[in-house]
């Protein structure tokens, strides 16, 4: 696996000094300035290669931009409204823009409104550090009582309903504002949330989109970029849902191996392909990941390796980003199914026999306490994240002990 590390851009706390320091062979990076739906222009994309490849005091860095993350799938082009075919066409300007400047590998999501979603951004784990969290019962307070969606009582049990609305009570005016705060921050490459209006415009326009419909949406979406991508030699990788489970009243299309299964079918072709990431899959307990490898395993175009751990076995549950290989999913096991796919590649004469991946999300420890990097991104967390994959990695390949 290519080790690589997410970077937000030169505003991002952890610098490109620090990425190298910390291990990392390539970065994965995206032009979060740039207005959803407008064309990445060549001078941009060739600035950001720049800014990756020089350190502070101008030297090279060695490292180089191996994947972008995300090319956003705008709204309208995920409801069929507004300015969508525009949006689809400057798509593919800005694929091919990408892909003259050297990259061959395009993560994305198809998530209605927010990309991710945690009720608490800061929550204090056992030895003193934090992480994300997501809570089942704060989350219900927040969709019942605080953006007062119509139908949301419905779509939690009683038990987690009448949780929610003692937890309201209990809510000073700060609390409830720091709730809807953190649930509205899923925005990629955000530091800002959403307004409640904004998030219920969104969800408004959506009420009338069936799962289903939304499915062809994509299916549609695919049809006119895939092509473009097989012509330049891109892969484009579609991240799960984060949580794999609907909120809002939302559909929800990517949680699951059966949805994946349906999608790549649907568009079957090398360039459509999927994003790994155990973490999304990984909140489902009814998602066998070392098995979603195997059954995807000349699908999958990108990895993202972070764990969480689940309060129960509820398909709609609370979950906490864990470290990265103390949560719920066998992490080595997942590994160990993804070296067996890069050898099968190697072996076959793929040039993509490498597959990328980054330590995905991580605890903020240390000095990343006092630091507040974007949500979920800590530079010390991650770090002892990799190192911690970097041991797993090591160890499976080790000629004498590990896989044979």
């Amino acid at each position: 696996m290519r080790q690589t590390w997410r970077w937000f851009g030169p505003k991002d706390l952890t610098s490109i000094d620090d990425i190298t320091q910390a291990g990392a062979e390539g970065v994965v990076s995206a032009l979060h300035h740039v207005p959803n739906g407008v064309v990445w222009t060549k001078e941009e994309i060739a600035k950001r290669h720049s800014e990756i490849s020089t350190r502070k005091d101008g030297s090279a860095s060695g490292l180089t931009w191996d994947v972008v993350e995300s090319l956003p799938v705008t709204e309208d082009m995920k409801k069929q409204k507004g300015d969508w075919r525009e949006h689809i066409a400057n798509y593919k300007i800005s694929m091919r823009n990408l892909a003259d400047s050297g990259i061959e590998t395009i993560c994305y999501n198809f998530m209605p409104v927010l990309d991710w979603t945690r009720t608490d951004l800061r929550w204090q784990v056992a030895h003193g550090g934090s992480c994300m969290r997501f809570d089942i019962a704060d989350f219900a307070a927040f969709d019942i009582h605080i953006l007062k969606r119509p139908g949301a009582p419905a779509d939690f049990t009683n038990a987690i309903a009448d949780e929610a609305g003692r937890r309201f009570e209990a809510m000073s005016e700060d609390d409830k504002k720091q709730l809807a705060r953190n649930v509205t921050m899923g925005l990629p490459g955000s530091t800002e949330s959403m307004s409640l209006e904004d998030v219920q415009a969104h969800l408004n326009e959506y009420g009338a989109i069936s799962r289903d419909q939304l499915r062809q949406h994509f299916i549609h979406f695919l049809e006119e970029v895939v092509p473009t991508a097989e012509d330049l030699g891109l892969r484009l990788c579609c991240h799960p849902d984060d949580p794999p489970f609907a909120l809002l009243g939302l559909p929800r299309i990517m949680s699951t191996a059966e949805d994946y299964k349906y999608i790549l079918d649907a568009v079957d072709s090398p360039a459509n392909g999927m994003t790994f990431c155990t973490g999304s899959l990984g909140a489902r307990p009814d998602n066998d990941l070392p098995a979603i490898v195997e059954q995807f395993a000349e699908k999958i175009h990108f990895l993202h390796l972070r764990n969480v751990k689940r309060d129960n076995d509820d398909i709609m549950g609370s979950f906490y980003e864990a470290e990265h290989l103390g949560g719920d999913t066998d992490m080595v096991a997942v590994i160990a199914a993804v070296i067996k796919e890069e050898r099968r590649r190697k072996a076959a004469g793929r040039k993509d026999w490498q597959i990328p991946m980054r330590p995905d999300h991580g605890q903020d420890i240390l000095d990343d306490l006092g630091r507040r990097a974007q949500p979920g991104y800590p530079t010390i967390g991650r770090m002892k994240g990799l190192a911690e994959l970097r041991g797993v990695f090591t160890a499976l390949e080790h000629g004498a002990f590990g896989l044979k």
